[in-house]
């Protein structure tokens, strides 16, 4: 049985998310898969959502609602077996999330974290991943939490974001996705500034899952989004109503 994973804690993203995210996956997933939401309130989740509470972690108080809390799904005693893709709430879902489950047998596949145009083109994008989408067997990828109980502040003072830690840790059996894949709303969406202001955002042609690292959300980005600085800043994209509102 294949899993399909993720987490929810705190009030920004609220039962809506985990349940879109949910009919999505049903949408584009071809085969029999078990839905799992680690979550500090499992109110108003769809009935077929399994809800498990978060595992506890040792972090400072200031860490707890980051993306330091994904580790606890590389413990040992997970309710979980088989392969599984890790997907943040903050996603839409445009295409077969089949390949991401066939890519790479026996590696940590992840998403390559996206970095600004000059670093890409001069070929000095680091070797990050993006933790919004990645697989990992549980219960036998455990080395990752352990690892992180042996170097516990020297990882918390030296790694930031949480996801660059992540990659320290998988990277003998890390492997990116393909690009093609994926989109980053920021990136390939929202137009440069300042036709940001002026032009809607546009939708990606071929990548499966449009991540939204980040602000604005999807829910932001259809309404239209006021960052505080105007290049944030984007008109409504109409287009994410089609994927967003699935499921609601």
């Amino acid at each position: 049985m294949k899993n399909v994973v993720t987490l929810k804690w705190g009030t920004r993203y609220g039962p809506e998310f985990a349940n879109r995210l949910f009919h999505a996956v049903r949408t584009h997933l071809s085969e029999p898969f078990e839905f799992h939401c680690f979550t500090d309130d499992a109110t108003g989740l769809n009935s077929e959502i399994k809800t498990h509470p978060i595992p506890e972690i040792d972090l400072p108080p200031h860490k707890l609602s980051t993306g330091w809390r994904k580790l606890t799904l590389f413990q040992p005693g997970l309710p979980l077996s088989g392969p599984s893709l890790f997907l943040d709430l903050d996603i839409i879902v445009r295409g077969s999330l089949d390949s991401f489950f066939e890519f790479a047998p026996g590696k940590i596949p992840i998403i390559h974290n996206w970095s600004n145009t000059m670093r890409t083109i001069t070929g000095r994008r680091p070797e990050v991943g993006n933790s919004s989408i990645f697989r990992f067997l549980p219960n036998e990828h455990t080395f990752v939490y352990e690892q992180y109980l042996k170097e516990k502040d020297w990882a918390l003072e030296t790694f930031n974001p949480p996801q660059t830690y992540l990659t320290h840790c998988i990277k003998p059996i890390m492997e990116f996705y393909p690009e093609s894949w994926t989109a980053s709303f920021k990136r390939h969406c929202r137009p440069v500034f300042p036709l940001n202001l002026l032009m809607a955002p546009r939708e990606p042609k071929s990548a499966q899952v449009v991540v939204f690292h980040g602000r604005p959300d999807p829910d932001e980005a259809l309404k239209g989004f006021e960052g505080k600085k105007l290049h944030h800043r984007t008109k409504p994209a109409k287009w994410i109503e089609k994927y967003w509102t699935v499921g609601q």
